[in-house]
């Protein structure tokens, strides 16, 4: 198997994995189940990652000439805008340091696989 069939299908299977885990993370609203799903997530993350770099290095000049056009100028920028704004209001969402480090601890216990800590 050639690179660009490679990154074809390694591109095509994150996809599906990291699309229908993050709605499957929206559809199913339960903290416990989005830190199930999270590995699926993480993992296939990092897989679409490395395939799109490898994907804009064999396509670099077709991108490029679609680029130029002034239709995807203009929706790279809004797109940009709303990343930038959903970024922000993400960060800006002050959240109490002890709760959030409960929160983080159990997070750990649960995808680890271990019993909560009884108090």
């Amino acid at each position: 198997m050639n690179l660009r069939a490679l990154t074809a299908i390694t591109l095509l299977v994150s996809f599906i994995a990291m699309s229908t885990s993050g709605v499957l993370m929206l559809i199913v609203d339960q903290p416990s189940f989005s830190i199930r799903m999270h590995p699926v997530h993480k993992l296939f993350g990092v897989l679409l990652i490395v395939a799109i770099i490898s994907h804009l290095r064999l396509n670099y000049r077709s991108l490029v000439a679609h680029a130029r056009h002034r239709s995807a100028i203009w929706a790279a920028s809004v797109l940009s805008v709303i990343l930038v704004l959903v970024y922000a209001v993400a960060i800006l969402n002050t959240q109490d340091p002890a709760q959030a480090a409960a929160v983080d601890q159990a997070a750990e216990r649960l995808e680890q696989g271990t019993a909560p800590d009884k108090p």
